[in-house]
């Protein structure tokens, strides 16, 4: 035993396995008392090196692995030796167990643990860091792991060659320059290729896509060489088909549906296929921008796609069902509003992905749809066989869509439509279209585009088109839009107020008695009172805007309309669209500004004039056309100064002498139902009250009514039941006239003048009515008989 120092046991100074340099384990400081202080130098404290003692089993490098018996064997006993008998071979990794590692002491065990760990290395110079700095300048670190020839340790190694094996940790280890071990399946010759998938055909058979070429790049190549690889390497590689005209989703390719050589089965694959591309399209539209192009591939003339560059005629069914498939698509998913592009701005700036998404449908479904409307325009203007198809989708698209984008770019395919001279089913179609836009048009913005494309076209055509494409113009909501004042007035009335009920309801209420409005607190019906009056005034600034922009726009339409017939009407040569542009002048006569009233009507006189002229020399059949826009002039005059223009103080005499001239010419031609509808229209209002005040003089009244029925035993019985009807009011508003009904004898100044074309100088109170005596006897209708003894017997009572 070690003798004792201040009573604690002393360790030895040196372990046998440790080497001189390593450091000891434990280290003690000595006890105060022996402790000196230098006096040239700082507080220092004195280790005393500890006496040698008994070596424990923990300071020893290896403890050996204890074995009994003399010999090392171990004695086992029976029972022992059954069970390794039977189990023996459960054991038989005992064998390759390491027994270095097994031996090896734990103080030797954390010593090399402290060689594994990473030592920061001094820097060379004197300025060092503090302990507690993090400078991102930080010096090498350093490894204390040996290499792979000093990392295995045999017996006879030492622990100062462990120590001494220093390494860098930025030097790259043995395992990291190796060389990565490649798999055999990796290595495939250039030529061998790539396998492409295979695709599944309508039949259920596979079919292969061939191989990929496979090109690796040489070092001797140059730059240029380089670029002619590339380019040659992008004209071999086989070409990608797109969702458009590839097999997707179990659909087989385009191209193999129209290149069937069975027509029957070719058309009833191409309708399959539509039908499925309609039905997912229905089903998620905003995802289906791929199979709307898809859809229209089918209504091309020929296809071709990359893997297929010769194109494949296409069959004229298939293209008919694809363009009536597509229009009832875009129909049905085509939004209540219009798709503006996007500005740089608003494409720069980050929005949510459910935005982005929505933007980028929107602008995918209008390159679609334009892309549907160029092909439509294109079998229009070439006049292929789907050019009628074409025209009824355009047709049904303006009518439909109005609100959405290239509004105008159809409307001006169906204007040039109606710019032809003849006229036949499709230019009825247009015209329908146009009708149904003028009726739908609440803005008035459609009508106006619609109207100034129509002025343009009748200039540049110089007034040589069918009269019947202006009669649309009469269908205009201008008259109803702006010049009906009750409207106005009634929609201005304001509502009546309601008195609050919420008395009543606290009362129903407080008897436990249902009521339609919950219960609210003072603060809350205030704010709610709030609300409401602060939503009115918005519907009210609205519904001004609204009518600001309304009349704006109708305005802007109403100048270009009497631009238009001011034109025609103007025209040195009679055009066939005179008559429509009267017609529509006597239309929108109480919407013309009073100003132009004596220019028009000055205009007016002349065409009369001229038309009367004309007459003379024009042959039966435009004898008649000159006879209706002369009698439209007259209704035109008339009705300018119906409305308005009564304030105005303007002798009508001309145009009554010219439409009492009229009567005649009309008797002896067929006059239809237009002229004669148009000659009592222009007699009302000669005759009205608000025109001559009270009422007409007598001998304008019986001049008109000698004449009528003189008209009416050759006009047909509808006409002959008009004029009865109309000699029966002149008879019924003037007690004069009833002389007219006696035959006895009068004294009278002068006779009467039946071929003087003037009322007044005809002498009209010289003759008699003998004409109803010869209508009521006579005629060969009972009705005409019946309304001639109904006159006379209503004159006489």
């Amino acid at each position: 035993m070690a003798p004792k120092t201040g009573g604690k046991r002393s360790a030895p100074a040196t372990l046998a396995c440790i080497p001189n340099n390593a450091p000891s384990k434990r280290r003690k400081l000595a006890p105060a008392t022996q402790k000196t202080k230098p006096a040239d130098g700082p507080k220092k404290y004195i280790i005393k090196p500890k006496e040698k003692g008994k070596e424990k089993a923990a300071d020893r490098g290896t403890i050996p692995i204890p074995t009994h018996g003399s010999d090392g064997e171990l004695e086992l006993s029976d029972q022992d030796l059954e069970v390794l008998e039977e189990y023996g071979g459960a054991a038989s990794f005992l064998n390759s167990l390491d027994q270095t590692g097994i031996s090896r002491s734990k103080k030797e065990t954390e010593r090399l643990h402290r060689l594994n760990k990473l030592v920061k290395k001094p820097a060379d110079t004197d300025d060092l860091p503090s302990v507690d700095s993090h400078d991102e300048d930080e010096s090498d670190w350093d490894s204390e792991i040996p290499s792979d020839e000093e990392n295995t340790l045999s017996d006879g190694d030492s622990d100062d060659s462990i120590l001494s094996s220093d390494l860098n940790s930025d030097a790259e280890m043995p395992y990291e320059t190796a060389p990565r071990k490649r798999r055999p399946s990796w290595e495939s010759s250039a030529d061998q290729g790539i396998q492409r998938l295979p695709i599944k055909l309508a039949d259920g058979r596979i079919q292969k896509t061939g191989t990929k070429s496979k090109q690796l790049p040489t070092s001797e190549d140059t730059d240029d060489g380089s670029e002619d690889a590339d380019e040659d390497a992008e004209e071999e590689a086989p070409r990608r088909e797109d969702v458009s005209t590839g097999a997707r989703f179990g659909r087989p390719a385009v191209v193999d549906v129209i290149g069937n050589k069975s027509r029957k089965a070719r058309i009833q694959g191409a309708k399959d296929q539509i039908a499925s591309i309609c039905q997912d399209i229905m089903a998620d539209p905003e995802n289906s921008l791929g199979l709307l192009r898809r859809l229209h591939t089918f209504s091309l003339e020929e296809i071709s796609t990359p893997s297929h560059p010769d194109s494949v005629p296409n069959d004229l069914i298939i293209r008919k069902l694809a363009i009536l498939s597509q229009l009832t698509v875009f129909k049905d998913i085509i939004p209540g509003y219009r798709i503006r592009a996007l500005t740089e701005k608003e494409k720069a700036e980050k929005v949510s992905q459910m935005v982005a998404r929505t933007r980028d449908w929107e602008q995918g479904l209008v390159v679609v749809y334009q892309t549907y409307l160029r092909a439509l325009e294109a079998e229009l203007k070439a006049r292929s066989d789907l050019a009628d198809i074409a025209l009824s989708t355009m047709c049904t698209l303006i009518t439909e869509l109005t609100h959405f984008n290239f509004r105008v770019n159809l409307m001006s395919c169906i204007v040039a439509r109606l710019s032809k001279k003849s006229w036949d089913k499709a230019s009825d179609q247009c015209l329908d279209a146009i009708i149904k836009v003028f009726r739908a048009d609440l803005t008035g913005t459609a009508s106006l585009e619609i109207v100034r494309l129509l002025n343009r076209m009748v200039k540049e055509k110089r007034f040589n088109i069918h009269p019947t494409v202006l009669s649309c113009l009469l269908h205009l909501r201008l008259k109803t839009e702006l010049g009906v004042r009750a409207s106005e007035s009634h929609t201005d009335k304001p509502e009546p107020v309601k008195r609050s009920s919420y008395g009543k309801d606290a009362a129903r209420r407080a008897k436990g008695k249902p009521t339609a409005q919950p219960h609210l607190s003072k603060k809350a019906r205030k704010l709610l009172k709030e609300k409401k009056e602060i939503d009115r005034e918005f519907r009210e600034a609205e519904a001004e805007v609204d009518k600001e922009e309304r009349a704006v726009t109708h305005t802007e339409t109403l100048k270009l309309l009497f631009v238009l017939y001011f034109r025609i009407i103007k025209n040195p040569r009679p055009t066939p669209l005179l008559s429509a542009a009267l017609q529509g002048i006597s239309k929108y006569a109480h919407l013309v500004n009073i100003d132009f009233f004596k220019d028009l009507l000055k205009v007016l006189k002349e065409l009369v004039a001229r038309e009367a002229d004309d007459e003379e020399e024009a042959d039966e059949a435009d004898a008649s056309k000159d006879v209706q826009h002369r009698l439209q002039c007259i209704v035109t005059a008339f009705e300018l100064l119906s409305g308005q223009g009564e304030a105005l103080n303007i002798d009508l005499s001309d145009f009554i002498a010219r439409l009492y001239a009229l009567i005649l010419p009309l008797s002896l031609a067929d006059p239809g139902t237009g002229p004669t509808d148009m000659l009592f229209r222009a007699l009302d209002i000669v005759f009205s009250p608000r025109t001559f005040g009270a009422a007409a003089p007598p001998w304008r009244a019986a001049a008109f009514a000698k004449r009528l029925l003189t008209a009416a035993l050759h006009w047909p019985p509808a006409a002959a039941l008009r004029a009865l009807d109309f000699v029966g009011g002149l008879l019924a508003k003037d007690t004069k006239l009833a002389a007219l009904l006696s035959t006895e004898e009068r004294a009278l100044d002068g006779a009467y003048r039946a071929d003087v074309d003037d009322p007044q100088l005809c002498n009209p109170l010289g003759t008699c009515f003998w004409e109803l005596v010869a209508l009521g006897g006579q005629h060969w209708d009972p009705r005409v008989r019946a309304e001639a003894a109904k006159v006379m017997a209503f004159t006489r009572a």
